[in-house]
C-alpha cells in the first residue's frame, strides 16, 4: 500500500519549493528523469482492476520498475483523511519486462517522460517528494522529443510505503508533513484539482531571501 497526495505549482517558485525541502528534510535532491509507460490490459485478461506502469530511470537505466496500482482505500475511515490510500505492488525487472507484459496480452496505453527533482527523508514515515514537469512523447519511445504537457507548471507527488497495519499513522505523518509545504502549494488526493496558492509568489519570495532557514 501507499499514501499518496499530489498537488501543483509554478515553475518559476520550484527553486523556493527545492530551498524549503532541503530545509525541512536535510537532504540533498536527487536528479529525476524517468520514462514511465503505461499499459492496459487486453480483451484476453479480462477486467484487470489494477494499473500497470514500468518505470526506467534515465539516470540509473537498469532495473526497471514495475508499479501495479491497485484501488483506493472505501469506506468511511478513508472519506475522513486527506491522503488517498491505495494498493500498490512493485517490484524490480530488466529492461526486456515490456516484451513480456505484451506476451501477456498488455498494451502500450501511453508514455510520459518526468523530469526533476526528489528527496527521500524519514519524518514519521518514509517520504518521497517528487517535483517535476510531465512530457509527452512526439514519438514512440521518443525520449529526447518531447513537449510539456502544461507549460509553467510542475507536478509535486508526496508518497510513503504503507501497510493495512500502519496506514492511519503513515498518512497522518504524510499530512502533517504538507502542511510545511502549503504556504506554495496545496496537496490533495489525486484526481481532485485545487489550482495553485494566490499567495505563492511572496512566499516563494521569503524563502529565497533567507535560504529556506535552519533544518527542523
Amino acid at each position: 500500500m501507499e499514501c499518496v497526495v499530489q498537488g501543483i505549482i509554478e515553475t518559476q517558485h520550484v527553486e523556493a519549493l527545492e530551498i524549503l525541502l532541503q530545509g525541512l528534510c536535510g537532504v540533498h535532491k536527487e536528479h529525476l528523469r524517468v520514462h514511465e509507460l503505461y499499459l492496459k490490459s487486453g480483451p484476453n485478461l479480462g477486467h484487470v482492476t489494477s494499473e500497470v506502469r514500468l518505470l526506467c530511470n534515465l539516470e540509473h537505466p537498469e532495473p526497471w520498475t514495475v508499479k501495479h496500482v491497485g484501488g483506493a482505500l472505501r469506506g468511511a475511515g478513508a472519506e475522513q483523511i486527506s491522503v488517498l490510500v491505495r494498493n500498490m505492488v512493485e517490484s524490480r525487472a530488466s529492461k526486456n519486462v515490456l516484451r513480456w507484459f505484451y506476451a501477456l496480452g498488455y498494451k502500450l496505453d501511453h508514455e510520459l517522460l518526468r523530469v526533476g527533482s526528489a528527496f527521500h527523508f524519514k519524518r514519521g514515515a518514509w517520504i518521497t517528494v517528487t517535483v517535476s514537469s510531465i512530457n509527452k512523447m512526439l514519438k514512440l519511445h521518443a525520449i529526447d522529443d518531447t513537449v510539456p504537457v502544461t507549460l509553467g507548471i510542475q507536478v509535486v507527488e508526496v508518497t510513503a510505503p504503507a501497510t493495512s497495519e500502519n496506514y492511519s499513522e503513515v498518512a497522518a505523518a504524510v499530512s502533517s508533513f504538507c502542511e510545511y509545504l502549503a504556504p506554495l502549494l496545496h496537496l490533495s488526493k489525486p484526481g481532485v484539482s485545487t489550482g495553485v496558492v494566490p499567495t505563492a509568489a511572496a512566499a516563494a519570495a521569503s524563502l529565497m531571501s533567507d535560504g529556506g532557514g535552519t533544518t527542523l
